[in-house]
């Protein structure tokens, strides 16, 4: 198979990830150059998470496109220093990146304008991935999510040319919601990479040890914790969703979208009983698109 074909390939299974995810990444309506630079912009995102969850399908392809010893696939630190310099190709008039998904990051880049720093912060989150295990406090946790979910949301609005102080402030409840939803949602996942992100403090609060995170199902404290955590995210994402009622047209449907992913998932975990431990809570597409609808009828 030719070289470009193979990461192509390898691209592509990082961007078929946009499926899984509790919003809308680049849905249909949207302007197709829109598209093409949300689906760059998460696939930056995507591929630089796999790389801090040790969760790349071909690790070492994904080293040599970095120009890192494929040796060095097994190690997250050393991927993200890589990935780090193959970013900053990107910004500089040099030799274009190794990595496919950097390549197709550049005109966006160029086309929106875009600074280095967004980037940055999420490599940055997952770089603490690697040396903090746990967070003592909810302010230690929402500085957390200020890298690795925050980012995320002022790229959108650079992208659609809509970034205000306002907005980026909204949308950083919006997107740090988001961070503590999935969070909730994967417990026992992150527990199997020895990640606690139930604040220490909280976990004392509600006599929660970290052996009933590993338990088959949640106990009467954990449900009580994950309520709690839950009802948190809730009122981050109805602070945030003033966004929405400040745009128009198709980018306001794509910001409800955002919203109403992190409420209809709110929504799974309580459906679960605040059970996140034998698997995932999602929410029904039938649950996200009367999410949406309620979002744009201004609904709380």
């Amino acid at each position: 198979m030719a070289t470009d074909d193979l990461q192509l390939r390898d691209a592509s299974a990082v961007l078929a990830k946009a499926a899984d995810e509790n919003f809308p990444v680049a849905p249909f309506f949207l302007p197709r150059a829109w598209r093409e630079d949300l689906m760059a912009v998460y696939g930056f995102a995507r591929l630089v998470d796999d790389i801090g969850d040790s969760d790349l399908a071909s690790g070492a392809a994904h080293a040599r496109y970095l120009g890192a010893d494929p040796g060095a696939a097994g190690d997250p630190l050393a991927l993200l220093d890589a990935f780090e310099a193959d970013l900053r190709k990107v910004f500089t008039a040099g030799p274009e990146p190794g990595h496919p998904l950097l390549r197709a990051l550049g005109p966006t880049v160029r086309r929106r304008d875009l600074t280095p720093e967004p980037f940055l912060g999420l490599i940055a989150a997952n770089r603490q991935d690697q040396l903090v295990k746990r967070y003592e406090t909810y302010d230690d946790l929402v500085a957390y999510c200020e890298l690795s979910a925050n980012p995320v949301g002022r790229l959108v609005l650079a992208i659609t040319g809509t970034a205000t102080p306002e907005r980026i402030r909204l949308s950083d409840s919006v997107c740090t919601a988001l961070q503590i939803v999935e969070h909730l949602q994967d417990v026992r996942e992150d527990l199997g990479r020895d990640r606690i992100y139930l604040p220490a403090q909280d976990m004392k609060r509600f006599h929660v040890q970290e052996r009933d995170l590993a338990a088959p199902t949640a106990g009467a404290s954990v449900r009580a914790l994950v309520a709690f955590e839950a009802e948190r995210a809730h009122c981050l994402l109805n602070e945030g969703t003033p966004l929405v009622g400040s745009v128009h047209g198709r980018l306001k449907l794509l910001l409800a979208g955002f919203v109403a992913g992190g409420r209809a998932a709110v929504s799974a975990i309580a459906a679960a009983g605040y059970d996140v431990l034998p698997r995932p809570p999602k929410p029904t597409k039938p649950r996200l698109l009367r999410e949406v609808g309620a979002v744009l009828r201004g609904e709380g």
